[in-house]
């Protein structure tokens, strides 16, 4: 087994509800405080509040009870809905916070991106910012300055580089935060979704150097809402939700079950008509690894219907991002019949979609009573569509088609 990396052990953060509120601005309000608190603890009491005053005891846990290990080189991607605890995580990771209960080991030198410009003084220029960032990591001036053309190359700030950072643009100065943590050579990189705050060509240029860095044998922990970039970057991921782990497994598992999740309440509700039920979308040929891109794909539909005229169906794909990327449509009298009374099963098939790999839903649509204004709109449940690339090359389009060159 590989050496450990990170490890947590019933990991736990909790935070007080209502402290700032209640957060003192000069010793005036303090004094007042320290004087009515006995008379407010009275008066909570007889109201039936014996903990104090309302709220401020009242506890939300951001985290409880995370537990995993992480090994040295592994990249690792951490996913969840908003408030699910990932940023959380990394800042104990961290030592920014502490946790309220459990204990976490981090063995290494560790560099993180977690806020843009974590750790730079504004009044210092960019060279002593970077001097002084080093210096936090451990690192010997002679390292530095063997990294220091180079971090300043690729944050592309060679003009600024003695100026205060109080006065670079906030893309200056996330280019500079990210190269300073990712060149002074951690063993463990921790990088939170600020990503999302530069443009689209040097959010692709620091994946790059997160694969870079991956491959040099380090440990990545990722955080982000882009899962293709989780995908693409990590071998396992790690799911939170409401501050819980759901699961750690490969970056694949995780997102299927995370796109899922997020499934279950995008769906508009299913109508009431009871003239027509639909079952469960079947994946015929999808194994639990999923379905390789080039493979013929076919989908099953169960129907029940007691005398329903001319349905229309809709069979819809969508990407992690809600993006359809097919939207196909079918009249009942095109397969056959016009009314549907019984138990039937549609299928819908492919010799092969192409599109590129990743975690894709698929569902049906059902259009009954003809004219608009009466229309009927019944959904089925989402099914995951897991696609498989033949190959390790990176690949950033949509579809990912069987193509012929010639040149003549």
């Amino acid at each position: 087994m590989s050496e450990i990396a990170i490890k947590a052990e019933g990991l736990g953060k909790a935070y007080r509800i209502g402290a700032l509120q209640n957060r003192k601005s000069d010793i005036r309000d303090v004094l007042t405080s320290i004087i009515a608190s006995p008379f407010r603890k009275i008066g909570s009491v007889l109201k039936g509040n014996p903990e104090g005053v309302a709220g401020w005891n009242e506890t939300m846990w951001a985290l409880r009870d995370i537990s995993f290990e992480i090994h040295r080189g592994d990249v690792v991607g951490i996913i969840g809905r908003n408030g699910a605890g990932k940023s959380t995580l990394l800042k104990i990771l961290a030592r920014i916070t502490d946790p309220t209960e459990g204990r976490a080991e981090v063995h290494g030198r560790l560099g993180s991106l977690l806020e843009v410009g974590t750790g730079f003084h504004k009044e210092l220029t960019g060279r002593e910012n970077i001097f002084l960032s080093g210096s936090i990591l451990g690192m010997q001036r002679y390292e530095i300055k063997r990294a220091f053309d180079e971090i300043v190359a690729f944050a592309q700030v060679e003009k600024f580089v003695d100026t205060p950072v109080k006065h670079y643009s906030s893309g200056m100065y996330l280019r500079l935060a990210f190269s300073v943590a990712a060149h002074l050579e951690p063993d463990i990189l921790l990088i939170d979704e600020v990503l999302a705050v530069g443009d689209l060509q040097f959010q692709k240029k620091c994946l790059g150097k997160m694969e870079d860095v991956a491959r040099q044998g380090r440990t990545v922990l990722f955080v982000s809402h882009n899962l293709g970039s989780v995908q693409e970057l990590c071998e396992r991921g790690i799911l939170l939700h409401h501050g819980q782990l759901k699961m750690v497994d490969t970056a694949n598992a995780c997102v299927a079950a995370y796109v899922e999740s997020l499934h279950q309440d995008e769906l508009p509700p299913n109508s009431t008509n009871k003239a027509l039920q639909l079952g469960a979308v079947h994946i015929a040929n999808s194994d639990a690894e999923g379905l390789f891109l080039d493979q013929p794909l076919e989908i099953g539909l169960k129907i029940r219907a007691n005398k329903v005229e001319n349905p229309r169906f809709f069979v819809i794909v969508e990407n992690f991002n809600g993006v359809q990327v097919l939207h196909e449509v079918v009249n009942t009298e095109d397969l056959g019949t016009h009314t549907l009374d019984g138990d039937f099963t549609l299928r819908v098939s492919w010799p092969a979609l192409w599109l590129t790999p990743g975690v894709y839903s698929v569902y049906f649509k059902v259009l009954t009573h003809g004219s608009r204004e009466s229309q009927n709109r019944v959904f089925s449940d989402k099914a995951v569509l897991q696609i498989l690339g033949r190959d390790a090359h990176n690949v950033r389009a949509m579809l990912q088609p069987e193509t012929r060159w010639e040149l003549n």
